[in-house]
C-alpha cells in the first residue's frame, strides 16, 4: 500500500484538520501518516482553543515519519507560525520528499486572514518553492499573485504569475462566485481547465482541503498531476452528491481551520 502524509492541525470534532485528511486518504485507498501542527478545541460550530505544537515537537514528528514509513506523497495544510513554516521546509529537503501538496490556507471564505503577515512571507520563501503543486482559492491566488480575479482570464493570468513565481503547478480552484465548480492547472506556459457541476449542499466547509488530499492521495498511487486532480474532483463531487448533513451547527465558519466534511470518509466505503 502507498503512504501519504498530512501536515496539519487536528479537530477534536473530526471535522477538519488531520482527522478529515485521514479520512480522505483512507477512502482513496493509501495508508496516512500525520505530523500535528496544532492541537484545536472544535466542532461544528466553531474553534474555542488553540494549542500550537513547539517547533521542536514538529521536527520529532517528521522524523519519525520519514525515518520508518518513507511518504509517497505530502499533503501541507494550514501552518499559523513561521517557526513551524521553516521546521516543515527544513525537514523535507532534509529527507528529499517529493509530491507534494501545499494547499495555502491563508484567507478564510470571508475575506479575512487567517495567518500573519510574516508567516505569509516566511510560507512563500520557504516552503511554497518545494510544492509539486499548490491549490490557492480564488483570495489565496489573489494573494500570492498580487491580482485581483474577476473571471477565467484573472484565474488564467493568476495561476501562471503564481507558477513562474515559485516555480511549481497551481491548480486555481473556482468558487468565490467565480467560476464556480471549474479549476484551473497551470504548469509552466500551459494550462489546462478541469470542469465540474455546481452541487447544490450547503456543507461544502473544508472541500478545497479534502481535495488537496484527495489529489495528494492519487500522487501518491502512481498517478500523474492531471490524472490525480481529474480523479480528486470526482471524489469530492460524490461526496458533496451525498447530500449528508453535518448537524446542528453547519454553515458558514471563518476559523483557524475549515470545516470538512465528516463523512468524507464513508462515501467510497
Amino acid at each position: 500500500m502507498k503512504t501519504a502524509l498530512t501536515i496539519a492541525g487536528s479537530d477534536s470534532s473530526g471535522g477538519a484538520g488531520i482527522q478529515a485528511d485521514i479520512k480522505t486518504m483512507t477512502a482513496n485507498g493509501v495508508f496516512a501518516m500525520s505530523a500535528v501542527t496544532a492541537l484545536t478545541a472544535q466542532n461544528t460550530t466553531g474553534v474555542t482553543d488553540i494549542l500550537e505544537a513547539t517547533p521542536a515537537f514538529l521536527a520529532a514528528e517528521l522524523d519519525a515519519v520519514f525515518t520508518d514509513i518513507y511518504p509517497d506523497a505530502v499533503k501541507i495544510g494550514m501552518v499559523s507560525s513561521s517557526a513551524l513554516i521553516q521546521v516543515i521546509a527544513e525537514k523535507l529537503r532534509q529527507y528529499g520528499a517529493e509530491r507534494i501538496v501545499v494547499d495555502p490556507v491563508m484567507v478564510a471564505t470571508s475575506g479575512a486572514r487567517l495567518i500573519s503577515e510574516d508567516a505569509v512571507e516566511t510560507l512563500k520563501e520557504y516552503l511554497l518553492p518545494l510544492a509539486t503543486v499548490l491549490t490557492p482559492n480564488i483570495p489565496e491566488a489573489e494573494l500570492l499573485s498580487g491580482m485581483t480575479i474577476t473571471g477565467p482570464e484573472g484565474m488564467e493570468a493568476a495561476a501562471r504569475t503564481i507558477s513562474e513565481r515559485y516555480g511549481c503547478a497551481v491548480l486555481c480552484k473556482g468558487g468565490h462566485q467565480v467560476n464556480d465548480a471549474d479549476d484551473l492547472l497551470w504548469r509552466g506556459e500551459n494550462g489546462k481547465w478541469f470542469h465540474g457541476r455546481r452541487i447544490n449542499n450547503p456543507n461544502t466547509h473544508g472541500t478545497g482541503c479534502t481535495l488537496s488530499s484527495a489529489i495528494a492521495s492519487n500522487l501518491a498511487k502512481g498517478y500523474d498531476l492531471d490524472t490525480s486532480v481529474e480523479r480528486a474532483k470526482e471524489y469530492i463531487s460524490g461526496a458533496l452528491s451525498a447530500m449528508l448533513n453535518l448537524g446542528k451547527g453547519a454553515g458558514p465558519m471563518d476559523h483557524m481551520f475549515d470545516l470538512k466534511s465528516r463523512f468524507i470518509g464513508e462515501v467510497e466505503a
